[in-house]
């Protein structure tokens, strides 16, 4: 009797690992796309890659994935973490912030884009008005997890340019969910009804639906995160960022949605609380596995006999839709502000299609929407996209970096610095008595802070109050890393642990070596200990007390203001030189 495995395709994906880690290393060193790194991987290894080879040589298909069926549940997995992800990343108070950018721009970078590419389907290829419209929509959505990388390579992520694109992406983002629903109600609707109707009627239930998720699963998982993470367990922080994912996904498809659509709006549920760095930080290593093997999926599912069969077709399509997007995209950053040399960068950046159009294609598809060989081109036409983005990437920067020197350099270089200091905030780590006294202090006078604290219950509460304050462990430098903490123009640390103290100052210090570090200390032991381990500034509490009551002493005793003031700074500065002497001085 033939053996059967209790774990189906355990081949495959025990493939996929090796594949993951020997790639991703070697991706990171050669500094390539983890997206066009798994995407070439994945047609490579897949059915239309070596895979034809397969039955010629048995030994390939050790090496190979000759059917993708092997990986594909694995793969939608993968689907809902992408969604959950680009949630996470979207907030009403971010949206809001850059409302000009993300509701002009992206908004009339998508319906313009759209119906250019949709009118070029519909006069020029001769497909449908329903086909022509969906593909038009998928096309207008540029690949946020490709852009965000470059422009991080390149350091642009705060420049006014990288800020512009993250807005239109953030936009592309929100269009996942209306696109989404159009798909549906195509799919579901009767022939004899027009798009129209049917678009409305879906819209409809579907808004009914996501109001009725969105506001009784938002109290639901605010009350377990608050309820549980007191524990501080990273066990059950990960069981509940998984069961918020999956449980919200299975309400959306249980209610007639993708559940796609119900990753991103657990995503856009914890984006509102406290807790959002802190699952960003737990999904973080998860993330980048569960992306590749989605990537590497749609790698598999690119024909590259398809390229041989019309090369031609293919080129002039290609051509076609990153001229139109990076026209569109172009215009609308020059019309906002850009220099015409950075605008072009940015046009060519988002020139490509997105990742999520591999996602919406196959929905397309499955709801017989689209027929599977446009699908199947339109799929190739955006993974060629991706595959040439950093050479665009490149082209654009080039473009923009030519235009830069030629304007006036002080002019930028003052621009620059205004940017800078907007983006810089105060980092509190510890948010309790001495912390929110501080965060009052910065308030009044209008400085930007942003506070992080452990007691889940008072997170929540001052968080409620509108208060910049998340539940997180400021010692993790990857955590400070989100706020982006190089930038920040004072790290303090108020918690009233020693260890933890000690701990986040090491951790800081070794991250974030020019970082401006002031910390709270119980005595002057402890203070010479955070001195020696690197903080700039330590605040004995002990010694304020006593000097602040020895002020009060003086003062009843008939000296002036002015003496005592005197005699109470010579005195911090005699204890203050004395936290730098090594131990055992006189």
């Amino acid at each position: 009797m033939q053996e059967q495995h209790a774990f189906p395709f355990l081949r495959e994906i025990l493939l996929f690992l090796i594949l993951s880690g020997i790639l991703i290393p070697i991706l990171q060193r050669l500094r390539i796309n983890q997206v066009i790194g798994f995407l070439a991987v994945g047609t490579l290894v897949g059915p239309f890659g070596l895979g034809l080879l397969a039955g010629e040589l048995p030994w390939l298909a050790f090496l190979t994935f000759p059917r993708d069926q092997g990986i594909a549940a694995l793969a939608e997995i993968g689907v809902l973490f992408l969604m959950f992800m680009i949630g996470l990343e979207l907030s009403a108070a971010r949206l809001w912030a850059m409302r000009r950018w993300v509701l002009g721009a992206g908004t009339a970078q998508v319906l313009a884009s759209a119906a250019l590419v949709g009118g070029v389907l519909l006069l020029a290829y001769g497909l449908d008005a329903q086909a022509a419209l969906v593909v038009g929509l998928v096309l207008s959505l540029s690949s946020t997890a490709v852009v965000m990388q470059l422009l991080a390579q390149q350091g642009a992520t705060g420049s006014p340019l990288g800020q512009a694109a993250f807005a239109i992406l953030m936009l592309q983002d929100l269009a996942v969910v209306p696109i989404l629903l159009l798909i549906g109600a195509l799919g579901g609707g009767s022939g004899g009804d027009s798009v129209a109707v049917l678009a409305l009627t879906t819209l409809l239930k579907a808004g009914i639906a996501i109001t009725l998720i969105y506001l009784v699963g938002g109290r639901v998982v605010h009350k377990l995160f608050r309820a549980f993470a007191e524990h501080r367990q990273p066990d059950v922080f990960m069981a509940l960022i998984l069961l918020s994912t999956f449980g919200i996904a299975g309400l959306s498809a249980a209610a007639g949605l993708s559940m796609a659509l119900g990753a991103m709006i657990a995503g856009l549920l914890l984006a509102e609380t406290e807790f959002k760095h802190e699952v960003e930080l737990m999904v973080e290593p998860f993330k980048g596995l569960l992306m590749g093997l989605f990537f590497m999926t749609v790698g598999m599912s690119i024909d590259t006999r398809q390229i041989l069969a019309a090369p031609l077709l293919l080129v002039a399509s290609l051509a076609g839709l990153v001229l139109i997007k990076a026209l569109v995209t172009a215009s609308l950053l020059r019309i906002g502000g850009q220099p015409w040399s950075r605008a072009l960068e940015g046009g060519l950046l988002l020139g490509q299609g997105g990742e999520f159009a591999f996602v919406a294609i196959g929905y397309a598809m499955t709801s017989r929407v689209l027929d599977p060989a446009l699908g199947g081109q339109v799929m190739l036409v955006v993974g060629l996209s991706l595959f040439i983005t950093p050479l665009l990437a490149r082209l654009g920067h080039a473009i923009g970096e030519r235009g830069e020197h030629a304007r006036n350099e002080h002019a930028a270089e003052a621009d620059n610095g205004a940017l800078a200091s907007a983006r810089g905030r105060v980092i509190i780590a510890g948010f309790g008595r001495v912390g929110q006294q501080l965060g009052k202090l910065l308030g009044e006078q209008n400085i930007p802070f942003v506070a992080f604290e452990c007691d889940a219950k008072l997170v929540s509460k001052l968080h409620a109050e509108g208060q910049p304050v998340y539940f997180g462990n400021a010692a993790r430098p990857e955590l400070l890393r989100r706020v982006h903490a190089d930038e920040a123009p004072a790290i303090v640390l108020t918690m009233d642990h020693p260890a933890s103290s000690m701990q986040a100052v090491r951790g800081i210090r070794r991250e974030f070596p020019h970082a401006r570090l002031f910390v709270r200390s119980r005595d002057e032991k402890h203070a010479r200990a955070l001195r020696l381990a690197g903080a700039s500034v330590v605040v004995p509490e002990t010694l304020e007390a006593s000097l602040q009551l020895s002020a009060f002493v003086l003062e009843a005793m008939g000296l002036d203001a002015r003496t005592v003031d005197g005699i109470v700074d010579h005195e911090r500065d005699l204890v203050t030189a004395k936290l730098l002497e090594p131990e055992g001085a006189a």
